[in-house]
């Protein structure tokens, strides 16, 4: 084989070596949304062939029992995936190198990844690779055991909202029934400690969901719960109140607003889930009809909640909050096929599972 031939295959290995380990610093070390070609593929592959499986689940609690499984075999399946890659990029260096023939250069890299020792190298520069390649299967292995307790720690600081506010807006939860119970237990005045709580809830989402994007789809340990039909009842709770309800004004509720619309649209951002950067423009519509509206402010009125006089008022203020997060809230209810909710999952579109490859820049 002519020395040309050897330089691609050694550079074309190189590559695939280079590829796999930007997959890995994407996923577990750098502290930002960096997104990885590989990551996507491997998972809209996984969320394919799941979708096919739950074509046969007759109702909603088996779907959701199946879909429970789609992140945590995904986080599984990048470490075989690595390896594999990294087996075969190493084995095309090896061969470049003049290791005897293919299966031995297989041979020779899977030993050495996996540092079982059975394979000895001839040559400086081969052994050099060898024990890159073992230092490296080894670095893949810590990184995923630092890496899940870390996810899970975030999952336990999400979900612990999810659970405390079943006690306060029901299952599945409702905004209507939030303000109810605030009404009948604390007072409406102490919904504006709430929303600071929730405030930071939001912002701990955004960067655990960015900088993890598995979490997003890791589910509530209870099937009628989630992450995402939790953040729109209180959005639209705190939106019901700025808007409708008859109570002094509290900055907290705008803040908590403000906090969740920002969150969701960069978690939207980082899946490609389109929304307008504008949402004020004229002409952009909101899912809730001003029937639907009126229906919410009888049911309010009807057990004795103060409610402002001017509805028409109230209903465009109501608009003008709502629909900073209403296009990313649906969208993010049906890529994480959230159980049925009040104002958020009852109505999100079916959405085109995500194509395989990363969008180009425009």
């Amino acid at each position: 084989m002519d020395i040309l031939t050897r330089i691609t295959v050694f550079l074309l290995g190189l590559a695939v070596v280079l590829g796999t380990l930007s997959s890995a610093l994407s996923t577990f070390v750098v502290s930002r949304s960096v997104r990885s070609q590989l990551n996507r593929i491997l998972f809209v592959i996984l969320r394919r062939i799941l979708e096919s499986v739950m074509r046969f689940a007759r109702n909603f609690e088996q779907k959701d029992a199946i879909f429970a499984y789609y992140a945590p075999i995904g986080l599984m399946l990048l470490v075989p995936t690595w390896y594999v890659l990294m087996t075969a990029g190493y084995a095309a260096m090896y061969w470049s190198l003049g290791v005897a023939d293919l299966f031995t250069a297989i041979r020779l890299s899977g030993s050495s990844l996996l540092t079982l020792g059975f394979a000895a190298p001839d040559g400086f520069l081969v052994t050099l690779l060898v024990f890159s390649e073992a230092t490296l299967g080894l670095i893949l292995v810590a990184l995923l055991i630092a890496y899940l307790p870390t996810m899970y720690s975030a999952f336990s600081r999400r979900e612990e909202f999810v659970n405390l506010l079943e006690v306060r807006a029901g299952v599945p939860p409702s905004s209507v029934e939030m303000l109810l119970r605030f009404n009948r237990i604390h007072g409406l005045q102490r919904l504006a400690e709430y929303w600071s709580s929730w405030e930071v809830w939001f912002a701990d989402l955004e960067e655990s969901h960015t900088t993890l994007p598995a979490l997003v789809f890791f589910r509530s340990p209870r099937g009628c719960q989630s992450w995402i039909t939790a953040a729109g009842t209180v959005l639209d709770c705190a939106a019901l109140t700025l808007s409708a309800v008859d109570v002094e004004y509290t900055p907290s509720a705008a803040l908590c607003i403000r906090a969740g619309y920002l969150s969701l649209r960069r978690i939207a951002a980082y899946f490609d889930i389109p929304y307008p950067p504008d949402p004020h423009s004229p002409g952009t519509p909101i899912s809730i009809s001003r029937s639907e509206f009126e229906s919410l402010l009888d049911q309010l009125k009807k057990v004795g909640l103060p409610l402002k006089a001017d509805r028409e008022q109230a209903w465009q203020d109501f608009a003008g909050w709502r629909v900073n997060y209403d296009r990313t809230l649906l969208a993010l209810c049906n890529l994480v096929m959230a159980p049925p909710a009040f104002w958020s999952s009852d109505r999100a579109p079916k959405m085109k599972l995500p194509p395989l490859f990363l969008p180009g820049k425009k």
